[in-house]
């Protein structure tokens, strides 16, 4: 059955073996895509958590080593191969967030038997992930209001313009990953955060605090 296929996702920079890789796993049986470094391979994630992901290491932009430490963080759920050709042995190499290691030129049986032993019995279907709470930020300096956001995918910060919005839930990408994050807007009065946003004292208490004090 389709749903009952390991889904990998391959992150290569170089064609030839992202290809001849592919081509093997789909002959195999495996569902697999493919992705040619490592912020596409993000967004594709984001798009459809695989089971397994299959990564190179040594990627222009974002390495393998930044892509697995991510993935560990944000998709704990998935199981990771980490390859590289610059590592004897099927050992993970220090320092490499991995479930499993494929030293390139090596047998494709290495490989085989790393997917065998990572892959699930059955198909786990994700739940929608839980929206990112954001409190409002201000105006800027034309007038609008703005939150900052932070993108759980490459950890970078940009201001995202939320004036004249009616709803208190948001959709937007990433403008470096183009990765869709699902944000909320919190008020500093909402009751479901108390302990998170309290509100500012008084004067009434802040005059009591500084008598106390002798100010």
């Amino acid at each position: 059955m389709q749903d009952s296929k390991t889904s990998i996702l391959i992150a290569e920079d170089e064609d030839s073996v992202r290809t001849s890789l592919a081509q093997v796993l789909t002959v195999l049986g495996h569902r697999v895509r493919a992705a040619s470094d490592g912020l596409a391979a993000l967004i594709e994630m984001r798009q459809e958590a695989p089971d397994i992901l299959l990564s190179d290491l040594s990627m222009p932009g974002m390495s393998g080593y930044e892509l697995l430490s991510i993935v560990r963080r944000r998709f704990p759920a998935v199981r990771v191969i980490a390859m590289s050709g610059a590592f004897s042995g099927d050992q993970i190499p220090g320092g490499v967030t991995a479930d499993a290691f494929y030293p390139k030129g090596y047998g494709l049986d290495i490989l085989m038997r790393a997917i065998e032993s990572l892959a699930p019995p059955n198909k786990v279907l994700r739940d929608t992930p839980e929206p990112i709470w954001i409190q409002r930020n201000g105006h800027d300096t034309q007038g609008e209001e703005f939150v900052t956001i932070a993108c759980p995918d490459c950890f970078r910060t940009f201001q995202q313009v939320i004036s004249g919005a009616a709803l208190p839930m948001f959709e937007t990408s990433c403008i470096f990953c183009q990765s869709s994050i699902h944000y909320g807007i919190v008020e500093r009065s909402d009751p479901a955060f108390p302990l998170r946003f309290p509100p500012a004292p008084s004067v009434a208490s802040s005059q009591i605090k500084a008598s106390q004090f002798g100010t």
